[in-house]
């Protein structure tokens, strides 16, 4: 099995929940990604500073956004806040393998063994453990290493999937976040603390 190569490039920003929300209405209702970009940038929707940040913001989202399905994608603007969070943390998942990794290895174990603190040397081990065996892992400078373990914890807990404290939220999915979730893989359900059968 070949081992994925894990892009590092999510400090962009965490969940970005209002705007990534907004971004997917404007794509339920014209479903091409060329007129939403126009629309959203001409009118300066993401509310950025200058065009680049806009820019940079709205490549992020469409990134994440482009990783649901279609099912996923209307269960996100017509669900509870809470399941949009979900949603985006899928989204934030399977758009960074490094950060689906981190939580099926590390949230979920931890939370089958009813750990439920997350550390920061939890974060420090599996990157460690990953650097070992994936050269882009190991060429992330100290400062990025420290600003990329912010980011996705402050996500977690946007996602509201961690306290402020640093401990692991259980969560139960409804029957309809449980099979947008398994009709994609199964598999995707354990980034999620939840028990569950298959």
């Amino acid at each position: 099995m070949t081992k994925p190569v894990y892009s590092m490039a999510f400090t962009t920003a965490p969940l970005l929940f209002a705007e990534t929300v907004r971004i997917a209405e404007l794509f339920a209702e014209n479903p091409s990604w060329s007129p939403v970009r126009e629309t959203v940038l001409a009118n300066n929707l993401l509310q950025m500073r200058t065009d680049n940040a806009a820019k940079r913001i709205f490549n992020e989202i469409s990134s994440r956004l482009k990783q649901l399905t279609d099912e996923q994608l209307k269960l996100l603007i017509a669900s509870s806040r809470r399941e949009q969070n979900y949603l985006l943390w899928l989204a934030f998942c399977k758009r960074y393998r490094f950060v689906y990794d981190f939580a099926v290895e590390v949230v979920h174990e931890k939370f089958l063994r009813l750990d439920m603190t997350l550390t920061i040397e939890d974060y420090e081990i599996f990157f460690n453990s990953k650097a070992e065996w994936h050269p882009e892992v190991q060429r992330v400078a100290p400062s990025t290493r420290i600003k990329q373990r912010q980011i996705l914890f402050k996500t977690l807990r946007q996602a509201e999937l961690l306290t402020e404290q640093n401990q692991i939220i259980p969560i139960v999915l409804s029957t309809q976040m449980t099979a947008v979730v398994q009709n994609d893989d199964p598999a995707h359900l354990s980034i999620f603390p939840v028990r569950f059968m298959i």
